[in-house]
């Protein structure tokens, strides 16, 4: 049996199967033998063309089954990824207060790192002077 021109039964870009829509508009999923089927040639066979919609990008396809080809395609409207430039342009200003912002939270975290951890040695030094007896926790690199 010949693949039908428009590569098959499935979306190449994912694998995923058509859905074929009809008459009503509404759609059902064809699984592979089904579509193949009405793709074979047979007195059976409507000779109307049918639309088929791809799952990844929602194109609908208009394949001639005697031919099986696909005749027309339509590709779907896409939104705009920014409605409103204005609005866009102040969400960016508003950005580099909200960067300066976090950059001198950092900054003032950084200045007093060095003290916390200067806090926390005297303290496990003061532990370790208390209780000289105690020998440090083994670690793995130890016992080998």
């Amino acid at each position: 049996m010949q693949e039908p021109s428009w590569g098959g039964q499935s979306c190449p870009g994912s694998g995923t199967p058509f859905r074929r829509r009809n008459a009503g508009g509404s759609h059902d999923w064809l699984p592979h033998e089904i579509l193949r089927r009405n793709l074979d040639y047979d007195g059976s066979m409507a000779k109307a063309m049918f639309d088929v919609e791809c799952p990844c990008c929602q194109t609908i396809l208009k394949i001639d089954p005697e031919t099986r080809a696909v005749i027309a395609h339509t590709v779907p409207v896409k939104p705009l990824p920014i409605e409103d430039l204005a609005a866009e342009v102040a969400k960016l200003k508003g950005e580099g207060a909200r960067r300066e912002q976090l950059f001198q939270k950092q900054f003032d975290a950084e200045k007093s790192h060095g003290k916390v951890l200067e806090k926390k040695f005297d303290e496990l030094f003061k532990r370790a002077k208390e209780n000289p007896d105690l020998t440090p926790p083994k670690r793995d690199i130890d016992l080998d």
